[in-house]
């Protein structure tokens, strides 16, 4: 496993402890799907719902799949299988993706605006210089958006450990050094 994968995963575990106790369980993820429906107030129903369906089925599949013990929560041990075995979570991160996506793509012309990539990011927790570098590494159009299918294959890759060099490893770290 690569060095990138493992930091990559170490940040989406803290910012997936949404409520902060140091493990994952079910109320972190319906936090997470609320806070980040409540960032792109202008999308559709249909929209909101994908993304905390797509929460849920995250949890799910973590719990279903990661929860050694069966105490109810992923410990940071227990949720570092999912880099050692990622075909079992693909269907659960494409989905995660493409609900994400869609969701910040409000007009449905398939291109997100610079705006709800920063609302929806901010949501989940990342940093604000760490969400402009990254958006900038999508090759916006001229009119500051990128396409739906761009950030989804984004997404898709950071939780791959076999990459690294990809632009979801800027959001490691902080991009104001």
């Amino acid at each position: 496993m690569r060095t990138e994968a493992t930091d990559r995963v170490r940040v989406i575990f803290s910012l997936l402890d949404a409520n902060g106790n140091g493990v994952l369980d079910p109320d972190d993820f319906e936090l997470m799907g609320q806070r980040v429906v409540a960032a792109v107030p202008e999308a559709d129903s249909a929209a909101k719902d994908a993304m905390v369906s797509a929460f849920r089925r995250y949890w799910t599949t973590l719990s279903d799949e990661l929860d050694a013990d069966g105490d109810g929560t992923i410990s940071w041990d227990e949720f570092t299988a999912c880099v050692l075995s990622p075909e079992r979570f693909d269907r659960t991160v494409a989905d995660f993706a493409e609900a994400l996506a869609r969701l910040g793509d409000p007009r449905g012309d398939g291109m997100v605006p610079r705006p709800a990539f920063v609302a929806l990011m901010t949501a989940i927790g990342f940093g604000q210089a760490n969400i402009q570098t990254l958006f900038d590494a999508f090759g916006p159009t001229a009119d500051d958006r990128i396409p739906v299918a761009t950030w989804v294959a984004g997404i898709k890759d950071y939780y791959s450990p076999e990459k690294a060099g990809i632009p979801g490893d800027l959001l490691v770290g902080s991009a104001d050094a």
